[in-house]
């Protein structure tokens, strides 16, 4: 299990936060009103890539909601500079992932429920 320093941490909290504040925002601009969730925001060592989990619900279309939000990374993370630029020297470059656990447990439970 890799470390994360306190500055990496903070760094990634901050991201969190702001990025749920924009996905709540412009969901219904952009993602057809689905409602997505930051759930994890891991930031590398150098603090150069930020990897953000999203939750999207609900979960059908996700993909192309994800392959939407991935054409838009670029529009995502200008955004992001300018609400932390005061707090953030470099912004980290945003690679999006689908945090896919809720449904991992889900099917845990069932599969113990049967």
């Amino acid at each position: 299990m890799e470390e994360f320093s306190t500055r990496q941490n903070k760094i990634s909290r901050l991201i969190q936060k702001e990025l749920a504040d924009y996905f709540q925002k412009e969901s219904r601009n952009y993602f057809r009103g689905k409602i997505i969730s930051v759930t994890i925001v891991r930031v590398t060592r150098d603090l150069g890539i930020a990897r953000i989990y999203l939750s999207i619900f609900p979960n059908d279309g996700s993909g192309e909601i994800l392959d939407q939000i991935v054409l838009m990374s670029r529009q995502i993370r200008g955004t992001l500079g300018k609400r932390v630029g005061k707090q953030l020297r470099i912004i980290p470059e945003l690679e999006f992932y689908i945090d896919d656990s809720l449904d991992y447990i889900k099917n845990i439970n069932n599969l113990l429920n049967k």
